[in-house]
């Protein structure tokens, strides 16, 4: 057991200064994920683009649930003079157009994030690629990328800039 002790103190004796020496000569970028995706003049561009897709979808949404709330506040007023079974089936009517809004309002939701996260993958990959330019023409060996985990990054080793300096100029 003494000797075990022994050999991995003297193991780490003669790797720990070679690792420090690796370890200066080393040069780390971090890059902000955030100021990318939110930042850039190519992610505003693809969200204009994103929203003059969906624009009309949305107007119509805001329609049909602008007609939804007319329609049932109507029902309210006319309800004192309305006979039971006209009551009946305008509520399933209005029901039913409710109905309706809801699912094409989730269908709406859902093709947007879908859109989105393309759009968003096609911003990632386009930016990836210039940090790996960045990387390769700056001899970084380790370049960082922001996620919760990050605590503190020294504004020197920070790379967003000059990322987003290509990426608007259309790298």
């Amino acid at each position: 057991m003494k000797k075990l002790l022994i050999g991995g103190a003297l193991s780490l004796a003669v790797v720990l200064p070679t690792m420090s020496h690796a370890q200066t000569a080393a040069k780390i970028g971090f890059i902000s994920t955030s100021r990318i995706l939110n930042d850039s003049k190519y992610a505003t561009e693809l969200t204009k683009k994103l929203e003059k897709e969906f624009s009309s979808r949305q107007k119509s949404l805001e329609e049909t649930d602008a007609r939804i709330r007319a329609e049932a506040t109507k029902l309210d007023k006319d309800s004192i003079t309305l006979t039971e079974p006209e009551k009946v089936s305008r509520r399933r009517k209005l029901q039913d157009l409710d109905f309706e809004f809801q699912k094409n309002r989730r269908q709406f939701e859902e093709d947007l994030q879908q859109r989105k996260q393309v759009l968003i993958n096609e911003l990632t990959s386009k930016a990836n690629s210039i940090i790996r330019e960045i990387a390769t023409a700056g001899n970084y060996d380790l370049i960082i990328a922001e996620s919760n985990g990050i605590v503190h990054v020294n504004k020197k080793l920070d790379l967003t800039d000059e990322v987003l300096k290509k990426l608007d100029a259309g790298k």
